[in-house]
Order: C-alpha cells, then sequence, then structure tokens
C-alpha cells in the first residue's frame, strides 16, 4: 500500500542507525550534599522557632474560635486582624517616660479618657475594677488600665481608687494608631481587650452598663479558660 513504510517507524532502516545520546551527569561530592542538609537543617530549625513563637497565639485563638461550642457568640466585637500594640511612648502621672510595650506578657483591659474624668470615665473605671476581681483566681492574669489621652491632671480624690491600676498618658493622636472606636462612637465609649503579646483582639461596646459588663466578664473568663495552658499571672522580664 502507497505510504505504508512510511508510517510505520520500524519499516524505517535509518531508525536505528542514530547513538544513543546518554548524557552523564557528576553526583554531588560530600561537601556539596552536607551543605545541602546543614541548609535543609536551618530551614526547619527556623519553621520550629516561628512556630513555637506563634503558639500562644495560635492555641488560644483556636480553644476560643473553633473549639468553643456552637451556637456562642462573643458579647465584645472581635477585631481581625488583631492589631499589634505600637512602640508608643507613654509617660506615667509623674511623667516618667515608659514605652507602651512594656505592657505586653498580661492580658489588659483598657479603657481610654481625659484626666479630668468625666462620668463615663469613672464609670468605666469601676467596671474595669470589677470584672477583674470578679475572675477571682484568674484576675492575676489581667491588668487594668486607664490610658489618660490629654494632659488634664487626675484629681486628688480618683487616685486611691487607682491604686491597683496601670495609667498612663498617651496622647489621643498615637493612641489612634492602634485603637479604634466602632463607627459612630468615640474612642473613650469603650473598653477594649488586649492579649498577652500586646494585639488588640476585642472590642466591649460603647457606654457599657452593669448588665453589659457582666457579659463582657463572661468573654473574659473564656479567653482565660482558652488561654490556660500557656498563660501565667506576671510578666517575663
Amino acid at each position: 500500500m502507497s505510504g505504508s513504510s512510511s508510517s510505520n517507524p520500524a519499516a524505517r532502516p535509518d531508525r536505528f542507525d542514530q547513538p544513543l545520546d546518554l548524557t552523564v551527569h557528576s553526583l554531588p561530592g560530600p561537601r556539596e550534599v552536607e551543605e545541602a542538609q546543614r541548609t535543609a537543617r536551618g530551614r526547619f530549625k527556623m519553621f520550629v522557632v516561628m512556630l513555637i513563637c506563634a503558639a500562644p497565639v495560635i492555641a488560644s485563638y483556636f480553644t476560643y474560635y473553633v473549639l468553643r461550642p456552637e451556637g456562642r457568640r462573643s458579647f465584645g466585637e472581635l477585631i481581625e486582624p488583631q492589631r499589634p500594640m505600637p512602640a508608643l511612648a507613654a509617660s506615667t502621672l509623674d511623667g516618667q517616660p515608659v514605652p507602651l510595650p512594656e505592657l505586653k506578657g498580661q492580658w489588659l483591659l483598657v479603657s481610654v479618657g481625659s484626666g479630668a474624668c468625666p462620668a463615663l470615665c469613672e464609670n468605666h473605671l469601676y467596671l474595669q475594677r470589677q470584672m477583674r476581681e470578679a475572675l477571682g483566681k484568674d484576675k492575676d492574669r489581667v491588668d487594668w488600665v486607664w490610658l489618660i489621652d490629654d494632659a488634664a491632671p487626675v484629681r486628688p480624690e480618683l487616685r486611691p481608687a487607682l491604686a491597683q491600676a496601670t495609667v498612663l498618658r498617651v496622647p489621643r493622636e498615637r493612641l489612634a494608631q492602634w485603637l479604634q472606636p466602632a463607627a459612630g462612637a468615640a474612642l473613650d465609649e469603650h473598653l477594649y481587650v488586649v492579649d498577652p503579646l500586646g494585639h488588640w483582639m476585642m472590642r466591649f461596646p460603647a457606654r457599657l452598663d452593669r448588665e453589659g459588663a457582666a457579659k463582657a466578664k463572661r468573654d473574659l473568663e473564656r479567653l482565660m479558660r482558652a488561654s490556660a495552658g500557656w498563660d501565667q499571672a506576671g510578666r517575663t522580664r
């Protein structure tokens, strides 16, 4: 049949006339093998270190978000993504400089307000103290923090009530780099929750009353349970 030999490769006599093209690759030497192994070990160690550093956040948030029973919703608004604490310079009431990141290492229940501390501010300070005390054995894992956002002096009669609080001055415009109110609310109308790694992760509804504070306390209790495996009272220096 015409063309049958051209369509059958086995019928072509020149098919086996071409020499095989065998390329020989040199094997890696002992030094190259050792360097490759060292690089692999280095990458693995770096991955392990990163995993260990991230483990506290992964553990607490996995427990809080994933393992909690279906249908349970937090009262506070979860901040996603969490916002890390900036390297802001704060100061004590006596004017001593304090880097804000020194607050890391504890859960923080934060309020913001003027040093004049009007009625809303006083209510927040009262609720912060009550919510922390209500945590019982876990209260030492939580600091209640008042961030004063202006230069107004704190009234002398208010100071005794702040004996267990952390009180720092931070300019309002700098706080706006980190904490933010809900739409339609002001910065000083909320209480904020910050985790021990310095991430702002929750904001309670504006102008909490006692009923709202009871619901907010339940959120704090869940966070304490979720982080009990890795978070301890006190800061590691």
